[in-house]
């Protein structure tokens, strides 16, 4: 086992992670391949540069990569509720907490 598994920051984004995954499977055939396409490949390459930040030399340049990522699934998860993709309120909420409190912790 990796040493970065342990870290709170990669459990709160691997839980972001599956979270995508769990409720993407929910929106309608149309939402599921364009917006819940990116929400899972957003939520899947913030898992990984967390991880990257925590094993490499270059950490300051991965965590402003991962802030980056971090604004664009805000964005992302703020027009899937727009477009009423979400089929529960709280998929939505949970998904706006996770992503801030990865974005607390980075």
């Amino acid at each position: 086992m990796s040493f970065y598994e342990e870290l709170p920051i990669y459990k709160k984004a691997l839980d972001l992670a599956v979270h995508f995954e769990k409720v993407v499977r929910g929106f309608d055939r149309y939402h599921k391949y364009t917006v819940g396409t990116e929400l899972r490949n957003l939520s899947r390459e913030i898992l990984i540069l967390v991880a990257l930040a925590n094993t490499s030399a270059v950490r300051e340049q991965k965590l402003k990569e991962t802030l980056s990522k971090l604004e664009e699934l805000k964005i992302l998860i703020r027009i899937c509720r727009e477009i009423k993709a979400f089929r529960s309120f709280n998929s939505y909420e949970f998904a706006v907490k996770s992503t801030a409190d990865v974005a607390g912790v980075v």
